[in-house]
C-alpha cells in the first residue's frame, strides 16, 4: 500500500454517509463547501508531484459536480506551480453549480487551457511527455453504469497507456460495493476525502484504484462523533488491530494447556488440504493436533510432519466418538469431497460439534455439502460455528450466483449470516466478517495481495483459526486475528520475493513470528495497509 497523507481510518462509510459528514462540516465546523474544495485540490496536487515528480502537464477531465470542482482547483494550482495544465470538461462551464463554478472561474483565472472534451482534442494533447491524466469526471453519486461521452472518456482513459490519477472515486466505479457499474476508470492512484468508502476496499474496486490515499481535509475529529453525524456499519481492520490479542506463554507451560484441533477431511486424491490446515494449526501454536483422514494418507502425513497425530478412516480401531472426546476445536471441509464418505463425516463433526458446544470451522468441500443437504442444517443452533466460504461456496449456501455475490459483498456476507447463522469470513479482496457478537457491524480486512490467488491459502487460514481457538481466543477475536495475520504474512512473503509463485506454506513462518510479538520484539509493520 503506497504512504498515505494519512493513515486509513477505522470506520468505513456509505457514500450517502460521506456525503452527509460533508454536509454537516460546512453546517457545523466553520468551513464552505468552496474551501473543502481547494484543501482536496491542494492534496490531490501534492501526492500527484510525490507519486511522479517528474510530470511537467496535467490534462484534467472534469465532470459536472463538485467532483469536476475538485478537477478545475487542481488544474489551477497546478498551473500557479509552473506546471502546464488544461481541463477537457465534460459538462458546459456555465451548467456548473455554485461551488464548482467558482473552481472553474479559479482555473480560468489562472490560465489554465480549458476545452469541451472529444476524442480527438485528447489524442492531439495525450502525446506529450511527462504527463499525468487526472479522473474528475464522476464522483460517489454514481448509481447507474456512465453512457455518453463519460463512456467515450473512459475507455479512451483507459486505452490511453498513460498514468491516471483518480479524485475520490475512479469515475464508473460503484464506491459503495467496490464493483465498477460497467466502464470504469483504472487509476494508477485514487486520493479520497473526508472519509473512506467502505467500496474502495474490497472487490473489485484495487484494480481501479491503484494506491489509495486519504485526506480527511483538515476535519476535525469531532466531525465523526457529531450527534447528527452518520453511524459506520463497517470497520477496517489490519495486523495492528489485533496483535493485543496475543500474549507471551507462561513459563511452566504444558500441550495441554493450549487446545487440541482435530481437522477432519482429506478424501482420496485431497491429502494435501487438511495436511496444510494442520501444520497450520500446529504452527499456529495449538498444543496438539489430530487428522481424520483416509488411512492410505498416514504415511505421506507423517513424513510430512511427524507431530501430527494421524487416524484414518479404514483403521481397525476407528472410533470416531471417541476422538471426538479428545478435540476441543474441529475443522472440517478441506479436501472432504462430495461423496458419500466426506458426507458422513461432516454430519457426525457436526454432530458431535453440537452436543459438546465445540467451535467448528466449516471450509471447502464442507460447505458445499451444507449447500446441498441445507435443508438438515438451517434450523440448527450454530452459535459456535464459524463459516468461511469464497465468493463461490458463498453463492452455493445462497443459492445465488457467484456474479450475485461479488456484486455486493456487504449485502452477501449480511444475507449468509442471516440465513446460516453463526461466525461468517467471505474471502476474497478485502475480506469480510460477520461475528455473532457483533451482528450489526461488519469488519473489512485490509491486508493481503494478489500473490494469494494460490491453492492451499483457505486451508492454511483454517488452522490459523482453528489454533487461536484452542489456544482460548473468543470466537470473534480469532477469526479477525486469524485473517489479519494470514494477510500480514502474505504481504511479507510478497515483499520479500513477489506475488507470482507465492506458496500456501509459504506463510508458515511468517505467521509464526507474527504470532510470537513477544519474541521479536513487538512489530515492526509489513507490508500491508497503515
Amino acid at each position: 500500500m503506497a504512504e498515505t497523507t494519512a493513515p486509513l481510518p477505522r470506520q468505513l462509510y456509505e457514500s450517502k454517509a460521506v456525503q452527509q459528514l460533508d454536509r454537516l462540516a460546512i453546517k457545523h465546523f466553520d468551513t464552505t463547501g468552496f474551501e473543502l474544495m481547494q484543501r482536496a485540490g491542494a492534496a490531490c496536487l501534492q501526492a500527484m508531484r510525490k507519486r511522479w515528480p517528474l510530470t511537467n502537464h496535467l490534462i484534467v477531465f472534469a465532470g459536472a459536480g463538485n467532483n469536476g470542482g475538485d478537477g478545475y482547483v487542481i488544474a489551477a494550482l497546478a498551473k500557479d506551480l509552473g506546471l502546464s495544465s488544461e481541463v477537457l470538461h465534460l459538462s458546459p462551464p456555465d451548467q456548473l453549480a455554485a461551488d464548482a463554478s467558482r473552481a472553474y472561474q479559479m482555473a480560468v483565472v489562472a490560465g489554465a487551457e480549458i476545452h469541451p472534451y472529444t476524442e480527438a482534442a485528447f489524442a492531439m494533447r495525450c502525446h506529450q511527455p511527462n504527463t499525468l491524466l487526472v479522473d474528475a469526471m464522476l464522483g460517489t453519486g454514481l448509481s447507474r453504469p456512465v453512457s455518453g461521452d463519460y463512456e467515450h472518456a473512459i475507455r479512451a482513459i483507459n486505452s490511453s497507456q498513460m498514468p491516471v490519477f483518480a479524485v475520490d472515486v475512479p469515475s464508473g466505479l460503484n464506491a459503495d460495493t467496490g464493483e465498477p457499474f460497467d466502464e470504469a476508470i483504472s487509476a494508477a492512484q485514487t486520493m479520497t476525502f473526508i472519509a473512506i468508502k467502505q467500496g474502495l476496499l474490497t472487490g473489485s474496486a484495487l484494480n481501479f484504484t491503484g494506491d489509495l490515499c486519504f485526506d480527511d481535509l483538515g476535519l476535525p475529529q469531532a466531525l465523526y462523533s457529531h450527534e447528527q453525524a452518520p453511524l459506520s456499519g463497517v470497520r477496517r481492520i489490519d495486523i495492528h488491530s489485533v496483535l493485543g490479542a496475543f500474549s507471551p506463554r507462561p513459563p511452566a507451560s504444558h500441550k495441554g494447556k493450549f487446545g487440541h484441533v482435530m481437522v477432519i477431511g482429506g478424501d482420496r486424491g485431497f491429502g494435501g488440504a487438511p495436511l496444510m490446515a494442520a501444520e497450520a494449526s500446529l504452527r499456529s501454536g495449538a498444543g496438539l493436533v489430530s487428522v481424520v483422514t483416509r488411512s492410505e494418507h498416514r504415511a505421506g502425513f507423517l513424513a510430512r510432519r511427524p507431530e501430527l497425530m494421524v487416524h484414518g478412516t479404514e483403521d481397525h480401531d476407528y472410533d470416531f466418538g471417541q476422538l471426538m472426546q479428545r478435540a476441543s476445536v474441529l475443522v472440517i471441509g478441506p479436501g472432504l469431497g462430495l461423496g458419500p464418505w466426506g458426507e458422513e463425516l461432516l454430519r457426525m463433526s457436526l454432530q458431535a460439534a453440537s452436543k459438546k458446544s465445540l467451535p467448528v470451522i466449516i471450509d471447502a468441500n464442507a460447505l458445499t455439502l451444507l449447500a446441498r443437504n441445507s435443508a438438515d442444517y438451517l434450523a440448527i443452533k450454530k452459535d459456535t460455528w464459524i463459516f468461511t466460504p469464497h465468493p463461490g461456496e458463498a453463492a452455493r449456501l445462497l443459492d445465488a450466483t457467484v456474479s450475485d455475490i461479488q456484486l455486493d459483498r456487504f449485502a452477501a456476507i449480511r444475507t449468509l449470516r442471516d440465513t446460516w447463522g453463526g461466525n461468517c469470513l467471505l474471502k476474497g479482496s478485502g475480506s469480510l466478517i460477520s461475528n455473532a457478537v457483533e451482528p450489526d457491524l461488519i469488519k473489512l480486512c485490509s491486508e493481503g495481495n494478489a500473490g494469494m490467488a494460490t491453492a492451499g491459502m483457505g486451508d492454511v487460514l483454517t488452522g490459523v483459526i482453528a489454533a487461536l481457538l484452542a489456544q482460548g481466543l473468543p470466537l470473534d477475536q480469532a477469526l479477525s486475528a486469524a485473517v489479519c495475520v494470514h494477510g500480514e504474512a502474505a504481504d511479507r512473503c510478497a515483499g520479500a520475493s513477489g506475488q507470482k509463485g507465492l506458496l500456501a506454506t509459504d506463510l508458515l513462518p511468517q505467521i509464526r513470528r507474527l504470532l510470537n510479538t513477544d519474541h521479536v520484539g513487538g512489530f515492526e509493520g509489513g507490508t500491508g495497509y497503515v
